[in-house]
């Protein structure tokens, strides 16, 4: 008889055995809808890699599994414990490079923004986890012929407190997303809540390509306008996501969201477009999302909303814009789309004074903004501020614009040196404003005297 590896009796081995059997099988499958298409099936492909890898991984740990005398059965087996933790896995998992892993520990090792295998140091070409049914029934097997008692996934909490049944729940009222209005608007508030109050289930969004679709489905198919509810548990269910540092680029770059968050920065309930605009700043924290959103076209629904001056959203608004300007083209794109006039006409009626001269002061290095300014008025507005305000990040806010307008417009001087000899408001602030502020009044006294010094030798 031909000696085939196997222990006889060993339910371990049998249960192998059974395994790589499976997976050959698999693994034909695959390769058979790969030749038998005329198009690159790369679906097919990834899965084929994935078997390949648990095959190899299979028969590497079969051969160590060997050497294990039969009546040392109770001796976890090395392909039952995850590479990880070291312990018998509860809730075994694939990862695109074919390695097992337990579920609570491979995604926090995800979650921590590491994008490799951690035994293989491949990185990772996604991070979807695919349950692996093979090794778990040959655990349950285990368990249940060594008289232990099999760990239920669906009792068992990983370190970010979710279990098996909550991860049931979160793609059931996903698919509900696609259901009738009714059950849209009861799955859209629950994953509202859920995301609000539980920072795993917005990891989990990022575990699925089709889950921020999904989401937004709803939003997308609407011809006729949205229920104003449900655009706003689901708006607010993305903003909860975008706090998520994990999940920016992901729901920046799905191609629907941009879009549809500019739509609700123009309708729905006010807090649906606040929180819109609260979306956008929490996305732009990263440079590369700044750029797609300013090129997306969001900034002139922004500048819209900041015009209206609804004080619920003012200050989502207010710092969406200026995280967005951060970067130079955008800067541009918001003196295009009216934002000077907006804020001067905001900070004139003191409306949020504080925060809007931070956009204006960001602005201020266009030049086409430094021209509007000086045409709308903010010169005499900028010197009563600095006068009044005891705020001395407003001040420095307003000497740097006032530096720069001066600079460049000289027809502007005749307010200053007014300003500077009734109430010696730039003197005061050289003397005893910030330094970057000490530095520009500074600057433009010395500009000031100059100018008188050139009129008395004339």
């Amino acid at each position: 008889m031909a000696k085939t590896g196997i222990v006889e009796g060993d339910p371990i081995s049998v249960a192998t055995a059974k395994a790589a059997t499976e997976l050959k099988r698999e693994l034909q499958r695959l390769v058979k809808a790969i030749l038998s298409e005329d198009e690159i099936n790369v679906d097919a492909i990834d899965k084929t890699h994935q078997t390949l890898f648990a095959l190899k991984d299979l028969k590497l740990k079969r051969q160590s599994s060997f050497r294990t005398p039969p009546d040392s059965a109770r001796v976890l087996p090395d392909e039952f414990r995850c590479p990880l933790s070291k312990e018998l896995m509860r809730d075994p998992v694939i990862v695109s490079t074919g390695q097992t892993y337990d579920r609570p520990f491979i995604q926090k090792w995800l979650n921590a923004g590491n994008r490799t295998c951690p035994r293989t140091q491949q990185v990772l070409s996604h991070t979807i986890l695919t349950p692996n049914h093979l090794i778990r029934e040959m655990i349950s097997q285990w368990c249940k012929n060594n008289g232990i008692q099999m760990p239920d996934p669906v009792q068992y909490l990983n370190d970010e407190g979710l279990t098996e049944a909550d991860r049931d729940l979160f793609f059931s009222l996903l698919e509900k997303m696609s259901s009738i209005l009714s059950d849209q608007k009861v799955a859209a508030r629950e994953l509202r809540l859920l995301t609000k109050k539980m920072p795993s289930f917005r990891a989990l969004f990022g575990e699925s390509a089709d889950a921020i679709p999904q989401l937004m489905r709803p939003l997308s198919r609407s011809n006729s306008g949205v229920h104003p509810n449900l655009q706003e548990d689901i708006i607010t269910t993305l903003l909860n996501l975008s706090i998520h540092d994990n999940n920016k680029k992901l729901v920046a770059e799905t191609p629907m969201v941009v879009p549809l968050l500019m739509d609700a920065l123009r309708s729905g309930t006010i807090e649906t477009r606040s929180n819109a605009a609260a979306a956008l700043f929490t996305l732009s924290a990263l440079d590369s999302n700044k750029e797609l959103i300013g090129k997306s076209g969001a900034l002139k629904p922004l500048v819209e909303l900041l015009d209206e001056g609804n004080p619920v959203a003012m200050k989502d608004v207010a710092s969406a814009i200026f995280s967005l300007c951060i970067i130079h083209d955008n800067k541009a794109r918001a003196v295009r789309d009216g934002a000077v006039r907006v804020i001067l006409k905001k900070i004139m009626n003191n409306v949020h004074v504080d925060e809007l001269l931070a956009i204006l002061a960001m602005l201020s290095t266009n030049q086409k903004a430094i021209e509007e300014m000086g045409d709308l008025g903010a010169v005499p507005c900028l010197v009563n501020i600095i006068r009044e305000t005891s705020c001395a990040r407003s001040k420095e806010n307003c000497i740097a614009i006032l530096y720069t307008i001066c600079y460049t417009d000289r027809t502007k001087w005749k307010i200053i040196r007014d300003e500077e000899k009734t109430y010696g408001t730039i003197s005061q602030l050289a003397q005893n404003g910030t330094a970057r502020a000490k530095r520009k009044a500074n600057g433009i006294l010395d500009r000031l005297n100059r100018a008188v010094n050139l009129t008395h030798t004339a």
